[in-house]
């Protein structure tokens, strides 16, 4: 059920309601008896609960996502004889 925020214009009491949305917006103060107790425009509250997307997308907090793994790079056949890139003639793309 919405909570609504109330005011009445005479004695300045506010107070929040609990009403159903079809229930008649309620005008006779409780605290002065009179007919100016109005509903005020306030900002919607509300809380989800339940087993709803929000429980359940958000549950765990910010995580991060698994990495996607790379195979690695194939290094020259003549890798392992040259002493240097500078002097491999496969490394040059020579070959």
């Amino acid at each position: 059920m919405p909570i609504y925020a109330y005011a009445c214009s005479d004695c300045g009491l506010q107070k929040d309601v609990m009403q159903k949305m079809s229930d008649a917006p309620l005008t006779t103060c409780p605290e002065c008896g009179k007919e100016t107790f109005t509903k005020q425009l306030t900002a919607a509250g509300f809380q989800l609960k339940g087993s709803g997307y929000y429980a359940t997308d958000f549950k765990n907090g910010s995580q991060p996502k698994a990495e996607h793994k790379t195979e690695p790079k194939a290094e020259p056949a003549c890798a392992s004889s040259c002493a240097s890139a500078d002097t491999c003639p496969m490394a040059s793309g020579v070959a």
